[in-house]
């Protein structure tokens, strides 16, 4: 079904979610990935952005070499891109790549970011009105108040290692 899968990841927790996910379904698929960061470039910056450069590829590049040693194959790139155009960069980075889905993380709403965009105006609802591609949203990390999940014990030792998602 799928043969192409386009993932846009950020630097939240949501971007080890969506990049989880698309690994699954590529690996169920045989699909290969493309992972896009679009950099957003600050309202009023002339050219600042959010991340530097140096900052977004290791994004990226953390993204692909996880989804190839999966056995997944994937590229990567960086975009800028200013604040209101990330859902038509990442739509045409998909249609220009011949991607057959887009798969995007989610952030759970919160009461300030309701207040926020009473109407929606997030990213999601952005690559949705500019692209005719499935956008798959991957479910949004659970916060358990307190931090933990029930039963679990985290020690020193397991904090401290790198936690690769599967």
């Amino acid at each position: 079904m799928f043969r192409q899968l386009l993932v846009a990841i950020d630097d939240t927790a949501s971007a080890p979610v969506a990049l989880s996910f698309a690994t699954a379904l590529a690996r169920a698929e045989g699909a290969s990935v493309h992972v896009i960061h679009a950099n957003r470039m600050m309202v009023g910056s002339r050219g600042f952005t959010e991340l530097t450069d140096v900052e977004a590829t290791a994004i990226v590049d953390t993204a692909v070499l996880q989804l190839l040693e999966e056995g997944v194959d994937a590229t990567g790139s960086v975009c800028r891109v200013p604040s209101f155009s990330i859902g038509q960069a990442i739509a045409n980075a998909a249609r220009s790549r011949q991607c057959d889905a887009i798969v995007i993380g989610s952030h759970r709403p919160t009461r300030r970011s309701r207040l926020a965009h009473p109407f929606g105006r997030g990213a999601r609802e952005r690559i949705i009105r500019h692209s005719t591609l499935p956008v798959l949203t991957a479910p949004a990390p659970l916060r358990v108040p307190g931090g933990r999940r029930r039963g679990a014990s985290v020690t020193s030792e397991k904090r401290s290692r790198t936690t690769v998602i599967r």
